[in-house]
C-alpha cells in the first residue's frame, strides 16, 4: 500500500508541518475554519484531537530514524482548556516522551495566538516497520 503525503485529514484540517526537529518534535499550524465548530460556535474538541494526533503521529515516526514504519495510535487522552473560535491559528506542537520500537509515548500542546494553551494530548502509538 502507498503512502499518501500529505494524508487527506491533514489535508482537511488545513495542517501544514512548520518545523521536524533532531529529536522528533514536530510543530503544525492550522486556521479555524467554520467548518470546525460545534452549534456554540467554537471548535469541536475531535478537531483538535485530531490535529494533536497528524502531530503525534509524525513525531513517532520520526522517533524511530532510519526505519521505515507505520504507527497507530493507540490510546490518546485529550483535555481541553479553553475555546478557540473562527479564524484563530492553532499552534501544535508534538514531542516524544519515551521512544520505543513497538510502543512509543507522546504528548502535544496546542496554543492559540496570544500563546494561551487550548488543548493538551497524551498518546501511546504502535510502532510496525515496514517492508518495500
Amino acid at each position: 500500500m502507498a503512502l499518501q503525503i500529505p494524508p487527506n485529514c491533514d489535508l482537511t484540517l488545513g495542517l501544514v508541518c512548520l518545523e521536524k526537529l533532531p529529536d522528533a518534535t514536530t510543530v503544525w499550524r492550522m486556521r479555524v475554519d467554520e467548518r470546525f465548530l460545534n452549534p456554540a460556535g467554537i471548535v469541536q474538541g475531535g478537531f483538535l484531537s485530531a490535529m494533536m494526533d497528524s502531530a503525534m503521529g509524525a513525531s513517532a515516526v520520526l522517533s524511530v530514524a532510519g526505519k521505515k514504519v507505520y504507527v497507530a495510535n493507540t490510546e490518546m487522552k485529550s483535555s481541553f482548556l479553553r475555546p478557540a473560535r473562527v479564524g484563530d491559528v492553532l499552534t501544535c506542537t508534538a514531542s516524544v516522551l519515551k521512544p520505543g520500537h513497538v510502543i512509543a509515548f507522546l504528548g502535544a500542546t496546542v496554543v492559540n495566538e496570544e500563546g494561551n494553551l487550548v488543548s493538551t494530548g497524551s498518546s501511546t502509538y504502535l510502532i510496525k516497520e515496514r517492508t518495500g
